[in-house]
């Protein structure tokens, strides 16, 4: 079992939240909270393979949430809980770490397939949250772009394109299926990106691709 700790401030939210991940049949949510401060302590204590962190709560919202969580309990995966108007708390939040995104009003399955790419390693980032990030354009764009394909370019063929893949959000077994490889090999492929490129997660490999393009 996948065991969630979930942490947001609407009841409404937190009632459907665990309604979904329960019926995935292999997720358990051990615990809710209201706010940043007892998603740290609850975390701490019961250690969770995954929580959800609404952004924005009272006291310790969920990126200073995120923050101590990298300290205190840093084999955890956090997965951050969006509304359109966050954009500039959605790129904080991946720069601390995040392991993924998914929007309030998302289908039930993407919560579900969130919360298992996060436990498997991998990351998940809503196509529309993605959309939201890229539409933060800054007059320096093209420096961006110059600067990301410098460092992509030290990948090999085979890993430019693992690394693609990984930036149109796909697991490690999709990504198998497409290339033709066995699940294995395409997260040793995953690994040496992740070495190459100095990146601490898939999701920011996905941001230097798309900031490349």
């Amino acid at each position: 079992m996948i065991t969630v700790l979930v942490a947001d401030d609407e009841p409404l939210i937190t009632a459907g939240i665990n309604t979904v991940l329960q019926s995935a049949g292999d997720i358990d949510v051990l615990a809710t909270v209201t706010d940043g401060r007892a998603a740290v302590a609850e975390t701490v204590r019961r250690r969770p393979d995954v929580v959800l962190l609404d952004i924005t709560m009272p006291g310790l919202d969920g990126l200073g949430a995120l923050a101590e969580l990298h300290t205190r309990a840093p084999q955890v995966k956090a997965v951050m809980l969006t509304s359109f108007g966050t954009e500039p708390n959605v790129l904080r939040a991946l720069e601390q770490g995040a392991a993924g995104f998914v929007l309030k009003h998302c289908a039930p399955d993407e919560l579900i397939r969130a919360v298992r790419a996060a436990h498997h390693g991998d990351a998940y980032l809503s196509p529309e949250v993605t959309r939201l990030v890229l539409g933060l354009v800054t007059p320096d764009g093209h420096l961006r772009r110059h600067a990301a394909a410098t460092r992509l370019a030290v990948l090999s063929p085979r890993e430019t394109e693992i690394a693609g893949l990984v930036a149109k959000g796909l697991s490690n077994a999709e990504i198998g299926r497409r290339v033709h490889m066995s699940e294995p090999t395409i997260k040793t492929y995953v690994s040496r990106v992740l070495t190459k490129l100095d990146c601490a997660n898939r999701v920011e490999v996905a941001l230097l691709v798309r900031d490349s393009q």
